[in-house]
């Protein structure tokens, strides 16, 4: 339309019983290319279904990206009840070495340690009333064994 109103000489609108340029693709008569597509349109047949693929993928690549992260919070987890077993049955030996409980102080500290799923690698007993345990847990994880080391006693 022009400014006036009426309709411009060059543009009909439409239903007002002018024809006007067919449009492809809307059921009039188009210029046809090979492989169904119209004047204008790309031709995309041949990647019919790639965002599936893609999506399927990045999906793959999710799952697996969420399984490693669960892989290393269990061996953080690990890590962190290997280091607490330590602690505690470093505690508890100290303890037996300076008097306060009964016992010999690595087989308390054995003892304390399988309390906690863990075993003892190695017991110190040091100058001063301090004790030295390593500890390492009974149940292993994909990447290895998780172990604990802890020191007791007095401060040096």
């Amino acid at each position: 339309m022009n400014v006036a109103g009426a309709p411009h000489p060059g543009n009909p609108e439409p239903g007002n019983g002018e024809q006007g340029n067919p449009k492809p693709g809307n059921g009039e008569q188009g210029n046809p290319e090979p492989g169904g597509a119209h004047a204008g349109e790309p031709e995309h047949g041949h990647e019919r279904g790639s965002g599936t693929v893609l999506a399927a993928g990045l999906g793959m690549v999710v799952m697996l990206a969420m399984a490693l992260m669960l892989l290393l919070a269990q061996s953080a987890v690990m890590a962190s009840r290997a280091a607490a077993a330590a602690d505690l049955a470093a505690l508890a030996a100290a303890d037996a070495l300076r008097g306060i409980s009964h016992g010999v102080p690595c087989s308390v500290a054995a003892d304390v340690a399988g309390r906690q799923g863990a075993k003892i690698t190695s017991c110190t007993e040091g100058g001063s009333d301090t004790v030295e345990v390593r500890t390492e847990l009974l149940n292993r994880s994909m990447f290895g064994v998780a172990t604990g080391h802890a020191r007791a006693g007095p401060p040096p």
